[in-house]
């Protein structure tokens, strides 16, 4: 990047330059000085936009769940109007922590003890929760929650504990599938399909 951008743009390339890093290498590799390498500016010019390691990591966390949060609420209403099946519903969730880095990002802010760091995480499942809720009853909150769990365990030790017990890699998905059909039939929400 050579030429000259905007506070916006600058912040905004650091933020995607940090979440291919993160999805790419892992959360140990997210450096101002990595980011910075691969946006073509200095440490001081990330330091300049965001004041600390710590507040580009926040800004991380806030984007990377806002964009999570917007494809998983497109494909649970998709799911209600029966354009996704169940399992369809939980791949894109799985998929969402496992291959676009929120499980490592969860757990990377966790245990550096960086609690304001993980609050737009937070704030943005529980806005798309409540957005989403079904029809003001919380009918499925429980469930939400625990797909959420699941999806963010999966996505941190799933292969590995699949190998180490000689699982298939896609059990966690199943057993999650079995309890939203059975969940869903047990609150007596009823799927409509989409006639094409």
């Amino acid at each position: 990047m050579k030429k000259r951008l905007s506070p916006q743009e600058s912040r905004a390339a650091a933020v995607e330059a940090a979440r291919l890093l993160l999805i790419e290498q892992g959360p140990q590799a997210v450096t101002l000085k990595a980011v910075a390498a691969r946006i073509g500016r200095t440490h001081a010019n990330l330091l300049h936009h965001f004041g600390s390691a710590a507040d580009l990591w926040r800004a991380l966390a806030h984007h990377m769940a806002s964009n999570l949060c917007a494809v998983l609420g497109k494909a649970v209403v998709a799911s209600r109007l029966g354009a996704l099946t169940p399992r369809e519903l939980v791949d894109q969730i799985f998929d969402g922590f496992e291959f676009q880095g929120a499980a490592s990002l969860a757990a990377w802010l966790q245990l550096n003890g960086d609690e304001r760091a993980l609050d737009p995480i937070i704030d943005a499942v529980q806005g798309m929760l409540e957005e989403l809720d079904d029809l003001g009853t919380g009918a499925m909150r429980h469930v939400s929650h625990t797909l959420v769990l699941l999806a963010l365990g999966d996505g941190l030790l799933g292969a590995t504990m699949s190998r180490a017990l000689d699982l298939p890699r896609d059990c966690g998905r199943d057993l999650a599938t079995r309890m939203l059909v059975a969940e869903r039939q047990r609150a007596g929400i009823v799927m409509t399909p989409v006639l094409g």
